[in-house]
C-alpha cells in the first residue's frame, strides 16, 4: 500500500473541513439574527400548551408579540392572572389584566332530568354523537356529556358530576373561549364574571315538547319576564334571555321559575370564604 496517497487524501479532506468550518463560522456571524435574550424567559413564563386561545399559533409567537410590543402581558388568555404576572416580571413592567368572563354551560339536564332516546356506543366525542341521529338525548339542544369541552379546556376548569352534567369551576376558568368553539351544540357562552343569575337551558322547542324531553327546561312561560322589575329578561326562540347590563341580580326570577332553569351561581371563592366563617363561628360556640 502506498501510504503517501493515504496521507495526501487525509490532508486534502482535513483542508476542506477546515475551509468549510471557516466559511460556516463567517456565515453564522455575518448573517446571524439578533434575538432578545428575554424570549426564552417569556416562553417559559407562558402556559406552554400552545392552545391558540390567544390568537397566535403557539406560545413562542405570543412571546414574540409581547417583546415586539404588539400585545400586552396578559396575552395568555388561558393562563390567567398568574401567567400575566410572570410575563410582567420578565418584561419588568407592572402586571395588567383585562377583566375576562367565565364560561357557562346552558344545560343542567342530567341523567335524571333529561330523557334519553337511545344508548350511545361510540367514541367519547360530542361532535361524533351529535352526527348520529342528532345525538342520544331526546332534547336536541341539550348537553351530550361526552367531554369535548373538557378536552378543549387547557386549565381543567370543566368537570363531570355523577349525573353526567358539566360544570365550570369559576375559580379556574380564564374565559379563553376554547370550550365555546369546541361544543358542537353551541351550549357554552362566556358571560360576565360578576353575573350570578343565569339561565341554564338552551331548549328552543315549544313548552309542551320541551316538557316531554326534560324536567328542568325553559318552557317560555314568561313568568320570569313578568316578575323582573328591571326589564332584564325577554323571551325569544322559546327560551328566556337575560340582559346582563340591566340585571340587578335580585333573584326574583329564580323564585318564579317553575322548572328551576334559572339559577344563582355564586363565585366559588366567596362560597368557600363564607363556609369557613360559618365553620369558625360554630367551632367557637361549641368550644371545639
Amino acid at each position: 500500500m502506498d501510504w503517501s496517497l493515504v496521507w495526501k487524501a487525509a490532508i486534502a479532506l482535513g483542508g476542506l473541513a477546515l475551509l468549510f468550518g471557516i466559511l460556516l463560522a463567517f456565515a453564522s456571524r455575518r448573517f446571524r439574527v439578533e434575538t432578545d435574550p428575554r424570549l426564552n424567559d417569556l416562553i417559559g413564563a407562558l402556559l406552554g400548551s400552545n392552545c391558540g386561545a390567544c390568537g397566535y399559533p403557539g406560545c413562542e409567537a405570543a412571546a414574540q408579540a409581547v417583546l415586539d410590543g404588539k400585545d400586552s402581558v396578559d396575552v395568555c388568555v388561558a393562563g390567567g392572572r398568574k401567567v400575566a404576572e410572570n410575563v410582567a416580571r420578565v418584561m419588568g413592567v407592572e402586571p395588567t389584566m383585562a377583566e375576562r368572563g367565565v364560561a357557562l354551560v346552558h344545560c343542567i339536564g342530567g341523567l335524571e332530568e333529561s330523557v334519553p332516546k337511545a344508548i350511545y356506543q361510540g367514541i367519547d366525542s360530542c361532535a361524533a354523537a351529535d352526527k348520529i341521529a342528532g345525538g342520544h338525548k331526546a332534547c336536541e339542544y341539550g348537553c351530550l356529556g361526552l367531554g369535548t369541552c373538557m378536552a378543549a379546556c387547557p386549565v381543567n376548569a370543566i368537570a363531570l358530576d355523577q349525573d353526567h352534567r358539566r360544570w365550570v369551576n369559576r375559580d379556574r376558568c380564564t374565559g379563553c373561549g376554547l370550550c365555546v368553539e369546541a361544543c358542537p351544540r353551541h351550549l357554552i357562552q362566556v358571560v360576565p364574571r360578576n353575573q350570578e343569575v343565569l339561565v341554564v337551558c338552551n331548549n328552543r322547542d315549544k313548552g309542551a315538547r320541551a316538557r316531554q324531553v326534560c324536567s328542568v327546561c325553559c318552557t317560555a312561560c314568561k313568568k320570569c319576564e313578568k316578575v323582573c322589575k328591571a326589564g332584564a329578561i325577554s323571551i325569544a326562540d322559546n327560551r328566556a334571555w337575560i340582559d346582563y347590563d340591566r340585571c340587578t341580580q335580585c333573584g326574583m326570577c329564580i323564585e318564579e321559575c317553575p322548572n328551576r332553569c334559572i339559577v344563582r351561581v355564586a363565585p366559588r371563592r366567596r362560597r368557600r370564604r363564607r363556609d369557613l366563617v360559618t365553620a369558625g363561628a360554630s367551632s367557637a360556640e361549641t368550644g371545639s
